[in-house]
């Protein structure tokens, strides 16, 4: 868990994917927004459960955002808004290959506000067409990055083998990701451990040239 200033960030890992689902709770309005409802709907809700408990009044979960389409990404995100009534968000351009309702289309640089924080959308194409990147700039603290499938620790996503859809994710994720933020800027991705921009900038070479 990161208690930050305003808002406390939490995650959880579902799935033999070891897919990350994480809760964004803003302390003083109580307003929630979930990032990837990827499976196991149970777990995910004893995560809101917990994040109740990181807000001085009461909560409510305004948004689930879908970072991109791949079905280990959405298992339980039917469930989660139904049980929850949330609205849905997910890049423009993948907003066709999920089955339930996206509520607001994300395209690149749009920016969020909730009641206590705001996150912005970086459209990292790629991975897939409509794959996006969640900004929370900690008043604090470094910037924290919730990637998806687009930037992991060691490398970009999976592109298929394709030398084309490789070239769209590795410029977007340098252009908008690395020459934007700072080393101390914290990576949080879809599956696996977190990482800075700091740790992973050495090796950019390295995956340009090996082309994955």
């Amino acid at each position: 868990m990161h208690d930050l200033t305003d808002v406390t960030i939490r995650s959880q890992s579902v799935s033999d994917m070891d897919n990350n689902v994480y809760l964004i709770t803003a302390k003083a309005t109580g307003v929630q927004v979930l990032i990837d409802a990827a499976d196991d709907a149970p777990a995910i809700e004893r995560l809101l459960a917990d994040g109740a408990g990181d807000a001085g009044v009461p909560v409510k979960l305004a948004l689930v955002i879908t970072t991109h389409s791949h079905w280990d990404h959405v298992r339980a995100l039917a469930d989660v808004v139904r049980a929850t009534g949330a609205r849905t968000a997910a890049g423009v351009d993948d907003v066709g290959d999920i089955a339930v309702p996206t509520d607001v289309p994300l395209a690149h640089g749009d920016v969020g506000t909730f009641d206590g924080f705001t996150l912005e959308a970086i459209a990292l194409r790629g991975h897939t067409p409509g794959s996006v990147a969640l900004v929370y700039r900690d008043p604090g603290g470094p910037v924290h990055l919730f990637t998806g499938d687009s930037l992991f620790p060691g490398g970009v996503g999976n592109t298929g083998s394709d030398p084309q859809r490789f070239e769209s994710l590795y410029t977007d994720v340098v252009e908008r990701i690395f020459n934007s933020f700072d080393d101390d800027t914290i990576v949080h991705p879809g599956h696996g451990k977190p990482t800075t921009l700091g740790a992973e900038r050495p090796s950019l070479a390295q995956w340009r040239s090996r082309g994955w």
